[in-house]
């Protein structure tokens, strides 16, 4: 279902013709929790951001709320992914661009960089987070947004964008370091759905999904049975779920498995398309990332410390 034109149209007639006042940080919505965070590891003490995609919540499927039109309506900025990533809500965002300050941080990045969409020959695979290093570009995009909505503080949003880089590139280090231990035989990461393509590309992993990019896609039961075949094949004895997509089909490929006589266990939970908890260090994108790296390296027999990189995730794998 698409947003209704009639609501954006009455919140942003109301909201336009009051007056305007200035606010002491600069005011930003943000889709996606790993966007927030961007803005707020750049941003900083001046500015105040929402996200409206908290932990557990699927892009794909999400539809924005009158008091998230209000939030947009109201922000000095707002940024969304693009990508194909908030299908549902393209249409509204090119409308509120017309009124407001909104930008798409990740649809400047090169074509050649990305990997096609599944379902659709024009449309790229929105999942660009899953490689830190493609994430820097998007982070920049982020940084341009802010130093072009307030320019005065600059200098602040440059050097604070610069820390968060140079966090970025120990985060690269550390998932080719860790994941390069993983056995070549047991490169294979199943998941509930593909949304960590940019990660076997980088990192020299196949990558298996039961339902395609989009969460919207439905497992059949031929996918599901080829899949199993696979696991008993290569001999593969774990897979994962993702904190944001229901474990049902998973459990589907686990019982089939085991009909075959081969045992195969959950490896662990994976943050794919929405990050941990808020306030905890999975909350935030280099803890999310930390936490799939450490989880997927040491289910499939890597030599990784348990707490990670920093020794700040909340449980070992």
């Amino acid at each position: 279902m698409r947003f209704s034109r009639r609501l954006f149209m009455a919140a942003a007639a109301a909201l336009l013709a009051a007056p305007v006042y200035a606010a002491e940080k600069l005011s930003i919505v943000a889709t996606t929790g790993m966007i927030a965070d961007a803005a707020r590891q750049i941003g900083g003490e001046l500015v105040d951001v929402r996200g409206l995609m908290g932990p557990g919540v699927d892009p794909h499927a999400y539809r924005q709320t009158r008091t998230d039109i209000v939030a947009m309506t109201r922000a000095d900025l707002v940024l969304w992914h693009g990508l194909f990533l908030e299908a549902q809500m393209e249409d509204f965002f090119h409308d509120l661009g017309e009124r407001r300050n909104v930008v798409a941080v990740a649809e400047g990045l090169a074509k050649d960089a990305l990997r096609g969409h599944d379902d659709y020959a024009d449309k790229y695979d929105p999942h660009v987070w899953m490689n830190p290093a493609l994430w820097r570009d998007v982070v920049a995009e982020v940084r341009d947004a802010l130093i072009a909505t307030q320019p005065e503080n600059s200098a602040m949003f440059e050097a604070n964008a610069d820390a968060h880089m140079a966090e970025l590139d120990r985060l690269v280090t550390y998932s080719k370091t860790a994941l390069a231990t993983v056995p070549s035989e047991a490169r294979v990461l199943v998941t509930a759905h593909d949304a960590f393509g940019y990660f076997g590309a980088a990192y020299d992993f196949d990558v298996l999904g039961i339902q395609g990019i989009s969460t919207q896609s439905e497992a059949g039961l031929n996918r599901i049975g080829a899949l199993v075949d696979l696991l008993v094949e290569r001999q593969i004895s774990a897979v994962f779920v993702e904190s944001s997509v229901s474990d049902r089909s998973m459990r589907a490929l686990i019982e089939g498995a085991a009909a075959k006589g081969h045992k195969v266990s959950v490896g662990g939970e994976l943050f794919s398309d929405a990050m941990g908890s808020e306030g905890t260090y999975e909350g935030t994108y280099i803890g999310m990332l930390d936490h799939n790296v450490t989880v997927i390296a040491g289910a499939l027999g890597g030599d990784v410390p348990a707490r990670g990189m920093d020794n700040k995730l909340s449980a070992g794998f």
